[in-house]
């Protein structure tokens, strides 16, 4: 067991993690800054799948994991208003959170992101879109958005990772955090794996940010350690994929649609999430084996489709605490069915109570962007309620978008968003436990990149402030 002394040890290179050490370079700081990350640096990562076709299985997964966490491998959408991605404005406060957006996004513009804001103008388009929301029961949420592109993210973040490297953070790849070390309610460091030796780090302060993939690692620390939280949502639902002239409308005035709805019988809050149009749909894997399913879009590599997630939210009481375990087994049933990969489904079959087959998926307009998708019975998987929640938003959804229920609407699974349990925490993102911060989405209080950011950068300025 080796030694390492830090001031500052960040757990998780996603960007949390990454703009708490940009915002710490920002000040100045003096400090030592070291970031645990159990992936590789950005230049080495790959996806094997882009060449053979079929998923390598690559431990951990070289999508969700590494400089950048999945959002180098994502459709990097930086969402410009406070409104959307999580709930880090009832922590501290809307104003503050909106302003810090505005400085978020000036550092991502400093290292390439595109200029143009996606969403803007067409004020007439958007009242139509709103008009057929509100007569189908939705709501529209319109938020600007700056699209980096999957391709355009990764040489982005590239840059960042150089930046952090020419100012002397130490970025510890391939590594993995094991457990924190806690004594009499004080954070002194963690417990560090790799494959050539175990570390030690001993750190003032110890940052928590893991990300959804940390998520379920974060959640047993909080129980060994009596780590204050609350048990937080669990998102489950499917990847919707449509053609381009379906979602043609949307796409030219607000480039993603962000629905929210309350379908009956169960009122169960239902939304729309990650739309890319002309996108791709793509398998990611989280630990155990489990496959779930996403959406890129990139900015020069372009589909005929559009593809968005459909997510329902569940929202568990005591006795119950184990939301993460419970959209897990979902996925597992779904991996199952599907023989270890993602299962899709026409809509109008499952309308009809039967399975999709090979040859009407090869019959259809909507051509798949995962041809390695197994066509079978999603609602052999998917538990009952969450399916009538799904069914019913799509047919509201169709009264705003003609055409998108649609019997040939593709439907993929298993669609999950895993949250951590919500961690207590005051406004500085101090938790109970002395010197130890949670942050992003291991914290439950964000979800995407650009709330992310904004509370990494927000934990720097009060890193500097102690």
């Amino acid at each position: 067991m080796q030694d390492i002394a830090t001031d500052i040890a960040i757990i998780g290179a996603g960007p949390a993690g990454i703009f708490t050490a940009l915002s710490l370079i920002e000040e100045n700081y003096g400090g030592s800054i070291t970031i645990i990350e159990k992936g590789l640096p950005i230049e080495k990562r790959y996806c094997p799948k882009t060449k053979t076709g079929t998923c390598a299985n690559c431990v951990p997964c070289r999508i969700t994991t590494g400089f950048s966490g999945a959002g180098a491998f994502s459709d990097g959408k930086l969402s410009l208003s406070y409104e959307v991605g999580g709930d880090l404005p009832e922590l501290i406060g809307h104003q503050k959170v909106q302003d810090t957006i505005g400085l978020v996004d000036k550092i991502y513009l400093g290292f390439g992101a595109d200029q143009h804001v996606e969403g803007l103008g067409e004020e007439q388009g958007k009242a139509e879109i709103r008009r057929r929301a509100i007569s189908a029961g939705l709501k529209l949420v319109d938020c600007p958005i700056r699209h980096l592109g999957t391709e355009k993210a990764q040489e982005i973040y590239g840059r960042i990772e150089r930046e952090l490297l020419d100012n002397g953070v130490s970025i510890m790849f391939e590594s993995e955090c094991g457990e924190l070390t806690i004594e009499d309610g004080k954070c002194t460091g963690a417990i560090v794996h790799n494959a050539s030796n175990d570390y030690t780090i001993h750190a003032g302060h110890v940052i928590v940010a893991a990300g959804r993939r940390g998520a379920s690692w974060f959640e047993y620390l909080c129980r060994e350690h009596g780590i204050l939280h609350a048990p937080g949502p669990c998102d489950i639902g499917v990847r919707v994929e449509v053609r381009d002239e379906v979602m043609d409308v949307v796409n030219n005035v607000l480039y993603e649609s962000k629905l929210i709805g309350y379908p009956g019988p169960f009122r169960d809050k239902v939304r729309t999430f990650c739309q890319n149009p002309s996108g791709f749909v793509a398998q990611e894997n989280y630990d155990g084996g489990l496959a779930v399913v996403n959406g890129h879009s990139y900015k020069e590599r372009k589909s005929s489709n559009t593809n968005l997630a459909i997510l329902c939210s569940h929202n568990f009481r005591e006795p119950f605490d184990q939301p993460i375990a419970y959209a897990q087994k979902v996925g597992e049933l779904t991996n199952m069915l599907a023989a270890g990969g993602i299962l899709v489904q026409r809509f109008g079959d499952i309308r009809n109570g039967k399975r999709t087959w090979p040859k009407e998926m090869s019959r259809s307009n909507v051509v798949s962007t995962m041809p390695d998708a197994q066509p079978g019975d999603i609602t052999s998987a998917m538990p009952y309620r969450t399916m009538t929640d799904i069914i019913n938003f799509i047919l509201a959804v169709d009264k705003v978008v003609p055409g998108f229920a649609a019997d040939e609407t593709l439907l993929y699974s298993p669609e999950l968003k895993f949250y951590s349990n919500r961690v207590k925490m005051d406004q500085e993102f101090n938790t109970n436990i002395e010197n130890l911060h949670c942050l992003g989405d291991a914290s439950g209080w964000t979800r995407g990149l650009m709330m992310s950011s904004v509370m990494g950068y927000l934990m720097g300025k009060v890193l500097v402030g102690k």
